[in-house]
């Protein structure tokens, strides 16, 4: 567990990041604003964002039109959960311009290698119907063998300006050792399983140290261990009048960690924005020490 004076060095560091403001259109002129992240290369990404899994057809349009309209930029999908083309018809929908977001790709593992690799990143521009994405991740760490060949074509899409940073997901620190003994441009984001079940504080401290910035995913451990009806995190938010969410989702933000939330109801939607008002104290992040098992919750995903 982190000490008191890292934590609240993290919190200052959070405080003084850019800002970017938005207007929400909930039927009333509320302004919020979501901090910035930047990461290794430059670019900025937003803090919190909107996850995609599972929403697919219409249900994803929809719900990645209604994310936009209340203020999310950062949108997060893959190649693997099927609904790039969803996502991007959610995008036109809600007629922003493409400037204005931030979006996460992933390369599966079927696609790995260097040429495959550099197919399936068109496809999934032709799918999103953009020019470039904003961060293009290898989804997971195999073929082993394949990584090498993947990375290099995500190198010279980088260059070309199709990509404004790459990184990877699911990879350890052997993995990530392995890569950087090769790789020419570092990898800018691991996006990890964390929420409040799994704290992953080494895994941090280590990425800290490499200049790699943490995302987490499934930032509410996909509902599982029964959070939004957990004592310890209800307490909490009864002090802060926030929800068992809210404080799952601040505590992750807190700690200066990127994280993409995912839901189809529009209230939730608000709600998992409603987190920018509010700071966990050291007596809160000590109860939610307690709730750490130190393991994954999604063991079908190893």
């Amino acid at each position: 567990m982190y000490s008191k004076l890292k934590i609240i060095l993290l919190w200052a560091l959070l405080s003084v990041f850019p800002l970017v403001t938005f207007a929400q259109s909930d039927g009333a002129a509320i302004t919020k604003s979501i901090p910035l992240i930047t990461l290794n290369n430059g670019v900025k990404m937003p803090i919190l964002g909107f996850g995609t899994l599972s929403l697919n057809g219409a249900t994803g349009e929809n719900s990645v039109a209604e994310a936009i309209s209340l203020g999310y930029r950062l949108l997060d999908t893959a190649t693997t959960y099927g609904n790039e083309e969803s996502v991007g018809k959610g995008i036109k929908k809600s007629g922003i311009d493409r400037e204005e977001l931030f979006i996460t790709t992933k390369l599966w593992v079927d696609d790995m290698g260097y040429e495959k690799a550099k197919k399936a990143f068109d496809v999934s521009l032709k799918k999103l119907d953009v020019d470039y994405v904003d961060l293009y991740l290898i989804h997971r760490p195999r073929p082993r063998e394949d990584i090498k060949g993947s990375w290099k074509a995500m190198e010279e899409l980088y260059k070309a300006g199709k990509i404004k940073a790459i990184g990877v997901s699911n990879f350890d620190s052997e993995q990530l050792e392995e890569l950087l003994s090769y790789a020419e441009i570092k990898p800018a984001v691991n996006q990890i399983e964390t929420h409040t079940f799994f704290h992953q504080f080494e895994t941090q401290e280590l990425l800290q140290k490499m200049g790699i910035q943490m995302e987490a995913w499934s930032p509410l451990a996909g509902g599982r261990n029964d959070i939004f009806s957990n004592p310890v995190l209800a307490t909490i938010g009864k002090k802060h009048n926030k929800s068992n969410a809210q404080v799952a989702l601040r505590w992750i933000i807190q700690r200066g960690i990127i994280t993409i939330p995912r839901t189809s109801d529009k209230e939730y939607m608000l709600e998992n924005l409603n987190i920018f008002d509010f700071e966990l104290d050291n007596d809160d992040l000590k109860q939610i020490a307690t709730l750490n098992l130190n393991t994954t919750q999604f063991p079908e995903w190893e």
